[in-house]
């Protein structure tokens, strides 16, 4: 069975923590900072090797372990300065607000940015936005307002300790509360328009793993979109490339406009579950790891690898800027051991270096600084962090993930969840009954989440 481990941050601690090893930049010592390590005790099972799952099989769920706090959490609770503009209902969303600003914690927000922090925030805007239309019989706020909701929403986030960049590390402005390019933004309009209640069975209930592969309510999606930016005008009548592009573009905008009469459907937790699981089939699409040039590599372990010591050396390094970025679910770890697969073969690189230099999964994610056995590897389906008062911020990793990277071939299906013939890890359920389950044979301290920032700013 997989075994997971949640990571508690106390801020306080991270605070502490980061400052003695700034502390320890600037005083040219940083040779003591490993001294640290003597305050981790780790004292974990690993697998050797995960067995070879279809994803048809019911996954085996990951284990949140919880290790005790040092210190109790500080918390950045301060009253916002709102503009008095906004007609949003904060306070009725007060659940899904406070969940929103826990996944994009101060310290967490830039590690779970892609898989779990940005993706919870456009739902909550999506939802507030829906929820708001019930009144306002609109599902999309005009340009003024669109910007003092947009502060007022941040301000509550930040006063309930989020990260006060939002906007910048999720790619957020003022222009995602409109309309945009679609043409329809009234409810009697949309609903006239649509086969309203067709949508709705689709998408009153999201299955995580089978919607990405079915794409049931996402093929509605786009089908109610189409149609809704059809009342724009029509493609066929006009000329020009650029015009094809603007109706693709026009149609993006409008499953926005979709996913908010979706959100005025449902209750906001049900909504959310909806659109995180459909942003989840999107995420685990893609490798969200940007590559240096592999150029270097060649010279090391081109064909007919002379010096297997100095590939795997070479190997390690580049991979070690990888572990710098942020962290990753184990699908995107499949993506992202595809694509540098695929790189270093068309570098002429054809021997399996990731067979050679042993390369796993896990050396795709953030790594904690001294400790070669760290890569955490986010579940595949949706997320949250969680805060207690006495351990701090948790999130869900699988540090159990030793599976080899799989090398590129051509007699070999590129990866997918959806691809019965090829063995990937079953995707992880969620162990919502084991949310408070201590194991004493496992413990993983705080410091884990220190290092790791203190790694991505080096």
């Amino acid at each position: 069975m997989s075994e997971g481990i949640s990571l508690n941050l106390s801020l306080s601690m991270g605070l502490l923590v980061l400052f003695l090893l700034l502390l320890c930049f600037h005083e040219s010592c940083c040779s003591s900072m490993y001294n640290l390590k003597g305050h981790i005790s780790v004292n974990r099972r690993v697998d050797d090797l995960l067995p070879e799952i279809p994803p048809t099989e019911a996954p085996q769920p990951f284990l949140p372990l919880l290790a005790p706090s040092p210190l109790a959490p500080f918390t950045n609770s301060t009253v916002p300065k709102l503009s008095g503009h906004c007609l949003l209902n904060f306070t009725a969303a007060q659940s899904l607000m406070s969940m929103t600003s826990i996944d994009c914690h101060a310290v967490f927000a830039p590690l779970l940015a892609n898989v779990v922090c940005c993706p919870q925030l456009e739902a909550t805007i999506l939802i507030l936005i829906g929820q708001s239309s019930r009144k306002t019989n609109m599902l999309a706020l005009n340009g003024t307002l669109a910007e003092h909701c947009l502060s007022d929403f941040e301000q509550i986030l930040v006063g309930q300790g989020a990260a006060d960049d939002l906007k910048k590390i999720c790619s957020i402005n003022a222009s995602n509360l409109t309309e945009a390019s679609c043409p329809v933004k009234d409810v009697n309009e949309f609903e006239s328009t649509v086969d309203s209640s067709k949508l709705l069975a689709a998408c009153e209930k999201v299955d995580p793993v089978k919607e990405c592969c079915d794409q049931i309510c996402q093929n509605a999606i786009l089908e109610a979109a189409t149609k809704i930016a059809m009342k724009a005008s029509d493609p066929l009548n006009m000329e020009g490339h650029n015009v094809l592009s603007d109706h693709s573009t026009r149609i993006n905008d409008c499953k926005s406009i979709v996913l908010r009469w979706l959100g005025s459907k449902l209750d906001p937790s049900r909504s959310k579950e909806v659109l995180r699981g459909l942003s989840n089939c999107n995420v685990n699409k893609v490798c969200p790891l940007s590559f240096p040039s592999t150029k270097h590599l060649a010279k090391s372990c081109g064909d007919n690898i002379s010096n297997q010591s100095a590939c795997c050396n070479a190997m390690e390094s580049y991979v070690s800027h990888l572990q710098k970025q942020s962290l990753i679910t184990n699908l995107q770890a499949l993506d992202c051991a595809t694509l540098l697969g695929t790189k270093l073969q068309k570098s002429s690189i054809t021997a399996d270096v990731f067979k050679l230099c042993h390369i796993s999964l896990k050396d795709f994610t953030l790594q904690a600084a001294g400790n070669q056995e760290s890569g955490c590897l986010l579940p595949s389906l949706p997320s949250d962090a969680t805060f207690d008062k006495s351990s701090g911020i948790s999130f869900i990793c699988d540090l159990n993930d030793n599976i080899p990277a799989p090398w590129p071939s051509s007699s070999r299906l590129p990866t997918q969840s959806c691809n019965s013939s090829v063995r990937i890890p079953a995707l992880p359920a969620a162990a919502s009954a084991q949310s408070g389950l201590y194991n004493e044979a496992l413990k993983f301290y705080q410091l884990f989440a220190s290092s790791a920032i203190l790694l991505m700013l080096i």
